[in-house]
């Protein structure tokens, strides 16, 4: 078999193995897309389907019976997601840039301090105090971007990479040049990390989106909620209610959309990020193919 047929031959097979692993991927999203529009008895008698047996909106309409909260609960997340994933980036490629450099006399003995937390931590009780009792951070935005910002294995990964990609020669040639190393690593560390950066970025903003444990720990204002977290009240209160509903007698009267509000809520938790993706992507793509030699 000659090359061309060989190369036919891994396409059809790499093609037919994405297809099916994207399928996989995206038919539980349909599925549950699907059922968010479905009415509670439909989803409790049939159960779930590629094919909607109804339409209704109930779910959504119970999630959204006060918009103004999933509005600023919107803009509370969009905020602490970009803003946190900016700060979280330059911070950590900052410290991974003093790991990596060999001058630094005790960069050795920092890492260790760094990959230690990773392995022993103080517990639940004293994080706690600290945040709330000393620094006096409970109630803030400032702890919503704090919890997520540093991560001692990106900043590892940040340092690896540094070590591995980007030669010494340049931060000494500018240095001969007269450069500064603030300056150094603005106008050519930060700009040779783009692939790092671009790849480390995406799982630092999902785990902003995503974070609603650090807003039950400490927060208590309503006005402070993240998006997350909003709707885990909402989830929780629909639960409640049902149960209570069940022990009075009164379930067979009122019907309460339980699952398809589940169901909805991921979809709106998640709908943002599905809709924004593919225009980020080809930053994405161009980040990790960034310094690329071609064969």
């Amino acid at each position: 078999m000659d090359r061309g047929k060989d190369v036919l031959l891994f396409n059809i097979i790499a093609f037919i193995t994405v297809g099916i692993v994207a399928g996989a991927a995206i038919v539980p999203f349909i599925m549950l897309l699907v059922g968010s529009f479905q009415s509670e008895s439909s989803i409790l008698r049939y159960g779930y389907s590629l094919i909607p047996r109804t339409f209704d909106l109930g779910a959504y309409t119970f999630i959204f019976n006060q918009p103004g909260k999933i509005v600023r609960s919107y803009g509370i997340t969009i905020f602490i997601t970009v803003v946190g994933t900016v700060l979280s980036l330059f911070f950590s490629s900052m410290a991974a840039y003093v790991l990596a450099r060999k001058d630094v006399k005790y960069r050795n003995p920092m890492a260790f301090y760094l990959f230690f937390t990773t392995l022993f931590s103080a517990g639940l009780v004293p994080y706690f105090m600290l945040i709330a009792n000393y620094l006096m951070l409970r109630n803030t935005i400032t702890i919503l971007l704090l919890s997520g910002m540093f991560n001692v294995l990106y900043i590892l990964i940040l340092r690896t990479y540094i070590a591995n990609s980007i030669p010494d020669s340049i931060s000494e040639s500018a240095k001969i040049d007269g450069a500064d190393d603030f300056s150094i690593f603005i106008k050519i560390i930060l700009p040779l990390l783009s692939p790092a950066l671009a790849s480390i970025g995406l799982f630092v903003a999902l785990g902003y989106w995503n974070d609603w444990y650090t807003a039950t720990l400490f927060i208590t204002e309503e006005k402070l909620f993240p998006l997350q977290y909003t709707l885990y009240k909402i989830l929780s209160s629909t639960t409640f209610a049902k149960q209570l509903l069940e022990g009075n007698g009164a379930v067979s009267t009122i019907e309460l959309p339980q699952h398809t509000v589940k169901l909805a809520l991921t979809v709106v938790a998640t709908g943002p990020i599905v809709l924004v993706y593919p225009f980020v992507q080809r930053y994405f793509v161009a980040g990790l193919t960034l310094g690329s030699v071609k064969g």
